[in-house]
């Protein structure tokens, strides 16, 4: 997938592309050059650029021309590791919503081999499943579990494993000692690997879970797997809907607000509209305030919004009272706090079904709690800030749509809120400790 510089208005503010790493010494963009030569792509030119946790590099993608670079057919995804510290940082491109955490994972379980590989080399791979090219849903649904495909550019990994069996062979072997020329190779080994008895050089654990996730296959499509059913939520064109083991497979339309709802509550993963949550996070406020500012930017796209505040915001209401009560969304928050407020909680069965994602987020205890919240934005796409959040992908197609008076007012807006403590506004919104 071929794509185009995003605007800088969201690189500038560190909105796209935000706290990645910069790779500026020889011998690091050296040995990066090694691993695109392994992927059988060019080497760049460039001085420096920056990297995510996988390696992806926005500035090598448009240097080439390419996007998909390290993500050839949006599965089986690259990696490219030079530094331990990559495991701090974001994923900016992929495919899959889950490949973040399974290299976080695979990270964190080969935190010595990596550490001690790194030193002298480059680590470089596939995150390897059972499908090379997805042309349906169940290639994704046969996709249980993933391996990393672990090479390195100097065959350190090669070499010590090829050191481990000689010394065994020393150990076991009473003559072996005598062997000068396997001697000479262990010292030569060594003098690349070091002493393998302190460096774990060989990643211990390779195979990870594939489990609940977003991809971006067929327009957006999302899998939740629960202990007696897994769930797909998608487009219903989308190729192998509800053909696909249909004995083991729940499949929902993402345009059928009811039963997505309803799956998502009955499964445990809502926190449902009540005052313990409700009135301390200020959500129900923030919602009607993305509402109301949605509706600014259909009824005036190129209003310069700089310097609006809640004064004006206010003023504006009062001044479109047809226009707010046609849509509907901003008097029916107005009542489910003044109900929540009375009785401590909302009767969500008396809620219109598209409405009650206004009022409801992921639990945030959930291991799905993320991918929940992802799902809750693509129903609530007025609320840019929780977009944004939980859900980039939308959030950069819908900017793309954006006026530019717009796009300054998002970007102001997602300023002076989510980028001042992104940590306390997720905690204080989403209930989401890091």
């Amino acid at each position: 997938m071929k794509a185009a510089k995003k605007p800088d208005l969201l690189r500038d503010n560190e909105l796209i592309y935000g706290r990645l790493l910069a790779i500026d010494e020889p011998h690091l963009i050296q040995r990066y050059n090694k691993a695109l030569a392994a992927f059988g792509l060019e080497p760049t030119k460039l001085a420096s650029f920056q990297i995510d946790r996988t390696g992806f590099s926005p500035e090598i993608a448009e240097e080439c021309g390419d996007y998909d670079y390290l993500d050839p057919n949006e599965v089986n995804r690259r990696f490219i590791i030079l530094t331990p510290s990559q495991i701090d940082l974001p994923v900016v491109h992929t495919a899959f919503s889950n490949t973040s955490q399974l290299m976080f994972e695979f990270m964190s379980k080969n935190q010595r081999a990596i550490d001690a590989l790194t030193i002298k080399d480059v680590i470089y791979g596939e995150i390897e499943d059972s499908v090379p090219k997805v042309n349906d849903i169940e290639d994704l649904l046969s996709i249980n579990q993933v391996e990393f495909k672990v090479l390195s550019a100097e065959d350190v990994l090669g070499k010590a494993a090829e050191l481990g069996k000689l010394v065994d062979r020393l150990k076991q072997e009473p003559d072996a000692w005598r062997d000068n020329a396997m001697l000479q190779r262990m010292v030569d080994l060594a003098k690349v690997c070091g002493d393998i008895r302190e460096n774990a050089l060989v990643p211990d654990q390779v195979i990870f879970r594939h489990n609940a996730y977003w991809t971006s296959h067929f327009g957006g499509l999302y899998v939740f797997v629960d202990p007696d059913m897994t769930t797909v939520i998608s487009d219903p064109a989308a190729p192998g809907f509800r053909r696909s083991r249909p004995w083991q497979v729940s499949y929902l339309s993402i345009n059928d607000a009811d039963k997505v709802f309803h799956f998502l509550a009955a499964t445990g993963r809502l926190d449902l509209p009540r005052a313990s949550w409700i009135e301390a996070s200020g959500y129900l406020e923030h919602r009607a305030e993305m509402i109301v500012r949605a509706l600014i930017r259909d009824a005036e796209p190129n209003r310069n919004l700089t310097d609006v505040d809640k004064v004006w915001l206010q003023t504006w209401i009062h001044g479109h009272a047809d226009l707010i009560a046609q849509d509907g969304n901003f008097p029916f928050l107005n009542a489910a706090k003044r109900e929540i407020a009375q009785f401590g909680h909302l009767k969500i069965e008396d809620v219109r079904p598209r409405q009650r994602f206004l009022v409801v987020r992921a639990k945030p205890d959930h291991p799905d709690a993320w991918l929940t919240d992802q799902l809750i934005s693509d129903f609530v796409p007025q609320d840019f800030v929780s977009r944004y959040v939980f859900n980039k992908p939308g959030f950069y197609k819908d900017y793309d749509g954006f006026s530019d008076a717009w796009r300054s007012h998002v970007v102001d807006v997602l300023k002076t809120t989510y980028l001042k403590d992104k940590a306390a506004f997720r905690a204080r919104l989403y209930g989401l400790t890091d």
